[in-house]
């Protein structure tokens, strides 16, 4: 059912690579207080819609109607997008979440410091908060970059395989961080290759396969896994989309 309230919407979006058209006719609305999984096999246009949403990509038909702030946007890249070289601390990125809102260029006051701090007891990162960036494991970073969005008190979230790469105990910090931010109202997209943590994680799903994108359950996606291999559903491809 359509929800006239719902902040993110796409309305008959087309969307291209260079001269390439990745994807088109896409129209649909993310449900805010949810998370919605982004699912489909590689080359089907998950990273070009997330740039297409953030105003990162022009459309080249259709648009995107987005009513949250800009300054409460945030996007969560894969990991390997990072330059981990740039001298930062976890303590100066979990910080920069307060930049699009408080600005670049002023300092940062007690109550900055207070609440960068809480994020990262939340996130079990303070013994970190001095340790620079490069020296970080793969599960470490993440929760920094999550303390980042914390931070910015991010209204929409988008995060493209959030969970590759990381340990299990990030994991599922990051899942109850997620789920604590959609409670609060955020609206959430994540890119998931993983059916265990669709599963668990995701609300809604939205499936992309031959430049269209369709709006289905998380359980007609799972249903049919669990029908032809219920022990090894987790980890099988849906119909055709094989995992990202």
């Amino acid at each position: 059912m359509a929800d006239a309230n719902a902040r993110l919407r796409l309305c008959d979006l087309q969307l291209a690579q260079g001269s390439r058209t990745v994807l088109e006719h896409i129209s649909g609305e993310f449900r805010d207080g949810a998370i919605t999984a982004l699912i489909g096999a590689n080359g089907t246009g998950k990273s070009t819609l997330i740039q297409g949403i953030m105003g990162m990509l022009k459309p080249i038909a259709g648009r995107v109607e987005c009513s949250v702030p800009k300054e409460r946007r945030a996007w969560l890249p894969q990991q390997l997008a990072l330059d981990l070289t740039f001298p930062m601390s976890v303590e100066e990125l979990v910080m920069t979440g307060s930049w699009p809102s408080h600005g670049a260029l002023k300092g940062y006051c007690a109550a900055h410091y207070r609440k960068g701090r809480e994020i990262m007891a939340r996130l079990g990162i303070s013994h970190l908060a001095h340790r620079p960036l490069g020296e970080l494991s793969g599960g470490q970073r993440q929760r920094a970059l999550i303390g980042r969005t914390l931070m910015q008190e991010a209204e929409l979230l988008l995060l493209d395989e959030p969970f590759a790469n990381v340990d299990a105990e990030t994991v599922e910090v990051l899942m109850r961080v997620l789920r604590d931010m959609a409670s609060e109202g955020a609206t959430i997209i994540v890119v998931l290759h993983d059916m265990e943590q669709l599963a668990r994680l995701a609300d809604e799903t939205v499936v992309l396969a031959s430049g269209h994108a369709r709006w289905v359950s998380v359980e007609s996606v799972l249903q049919p896994l669990r029908s032809a291999a219920p022990a090894s559903f987790l980890s099988q491809a849906i119909g055709g989309v094989s995992p990202c």
